[in-house]
């Protein structure tokens, strides 16, 4: 964990994500080692994943039906994991655009839960070897909690008018950024594998005839912890924007 002498287990975190079932795949392990810990948990779900079928008897008639079935999955899958609270933003899916109202939302968020660490993907993540375009969705997502993150939650007289409305500055300790394709920190999740898989097949309407996902999910998390000797792990880019008061070196 960057060198670290000891593991780095946050207070509070906040998990900013495009569809239902992108934090299961991502981050899974993590969230539910945090929360073993005592870890507070916000999950935020920009879009409900309404487009998320191919289907050919599914038409536009079906997509509030599908976004009742993935917002219930997720729910399970956030219960699973000891998440404690989950809210959907309920963006369309599929067009989902870095928006300054969007951003807006989101700092509001932030600025009201304060958690000590944001979660999200890499925006500049366009392609992920030779066999997958990365959906447009999830770096527009990552873009809005980034940005949200900094400067937006902590600049008092960015969006100025949520002051009258209570809502205070709030600085973010650190950022963790999956998908960096040059990761610095890794955390060891050998414990709650089977608590990650657990979750993500919560999401029946996505995975649900995915027959050799264990065994994916599994390799890509034996990948990823080659790099420290883990079993299984996850990997991030962390972006550290201020030390919290217990951390502070002594004059």
């Amino acid at each position: 964990m960057m060198n670290e002498e000891k593991e780095y287990l946050p207070k509070s975190v906040m998990s900013i994500h495009a569809h239902p079932d992108d934090q299961e795949f991502s981050i899974g392990g993590t969230l539910a080692k945090w929360a073993a810990n005592g870890c507070e948990i916000i999950s935020v779900v920009i879009t409900s994943g309404d487009a998320g079928s191919n289907h050919p008897e599914h038409d536009s008639r079906y997509k509030p039906v599908l976004a009742n079935i993935r917002e219930a999955e997720q729910l399970a899958a956030n219960e699973t994991l000891g998440i404690g609270t989950t809210l959907f933003l309920r963006q369309p899916d599929g067009e989902l655009e870095p928006t300054i109202p969007l951003r807006k939302e989101i700092t509001k968020l932030i600025r009201q839960y304060k958690p000590e660490v944001v979660l999200t993907g890499d925006p500049q993540g366009l392609f992920y070897g030779n066999g997958y375009i990365n959906h447009p969705d999830h770096r527009a997502a990552a873009q809005l909690a980034l940005y949200a993150t900094f400067p937006s939650a902590g600049s008092r007289l960015l969006f100025a008018d949520l002051l009258e409305d209570g809502y205070e500055p709030h600085n973010v300790s650190r950022v963790y950024i999956h998908g960096s394709e040059k990761p610095d920190t890794w955390v060891d999740i050998s414990g709650q594998i089977d608590q990650k898989i657990d979750a993500l097949k919560k999401h029946v309407s996505q995975v649900g005839d995915w027959k050799d996902m264990e065994k994916v999910i599994r390799d890509w998390a034996a990948e990823d912890g080659k790099e420290k000797g883990f079993a299984f792990a996850e990997a991030y880019k962390v972006m550290i924007l201020q030390q919290q008061e217990e951390e502070k070196p002594e004059n």
